[in-house]
């Protein structure tokens, strides 16, 4: 299933199946054609019109909160967290993701994160957040964590969230790039009690 699942770096991320998904495209190297668009929010570098246009067609089917919604063009469907949707045969669930002690990421935006449900195995993108009490109830194969602290959780903080999520693989993202670092990425596997597979980011 890890082949499936292509880094393009930040907390943007390509899997590949029946169904070709992005989630949070973000300074997208090559123009492609999505099935999905998943958008956990309206920052900047999580929703890019700019590069939502290189993957987007008349069939994309793009989710994305109420006030990202307004930001886009297409098919765009409005989605908060308790939601659980089927979209071109995809099930795809949507998750709390906010922070704790910090302002960037307030609860009440209710903001989000995926639970995605790939073949048999279920892929879950936190979104930017904290490891917040949701996540003892998340049931995941394949764990995508923001790692690279201020914005998000740090890497110990991420690792405290995979012993709770208990994933068969957890993949840290959201650094590289704004804040965090591959040796952020390198602390979150070592302090992580679940197996951690840092993916090379696709250029």
């Amino acid at each position: 299933m890890l082949k499936n699942i292509i880094w393009l770096g930040h907390a943007s991320f390509k899997i590949v199946d029946e169904k070709t998904i992005y989630i949070d495209p973000w300074n997208l190297r090559k123009e492609d054609k999505a099935d999905i668009v998943l958008v956990t929010h309206p920052h900047y570098d999580h929703l890019s019109p700019e590069d939502i246009s290189k993957i987007q067609t008349d069939q994309t089917v793009i989710l994305t909160t109420a006030d990202g919604a307004e930001k886009l063009r297409g098919n765009v469907k409005k989605i908060k967290p308790g939601d659980f949707l089927t979209v071109k045969g995809v099930e795809i669930e949507v998750v709390p993701a906010y922070n704790i002690g910090k302002s960037y990421h307030p609860k009440e935006n209710e903001w989000v994160g995926f639970i995605i449900k790939v073949g048999e195995k279920r892929i879950y993108h936190a979104g930017d957040t904290d490891f917040i009490p949701e996540m003892e109830k998340i049931k995941a194969d394949i764990a995508l964590l923001p790692i690279g602290g201020t914005y998000t959780m740090n890497a110990e903080e991420a690792a405290r969230a995979a012993k709770a999520i208990n994933p068969q693989v957890a993949i840290p993202m959201h650094y590289g790039d704004i804040v965090g670092s591959l040796e952020d990425a390198k602390r979150f596997k070592e302090a992580s009690p679940v197996r951690v597979e840092i993916l090379r980011k696709e250029e």
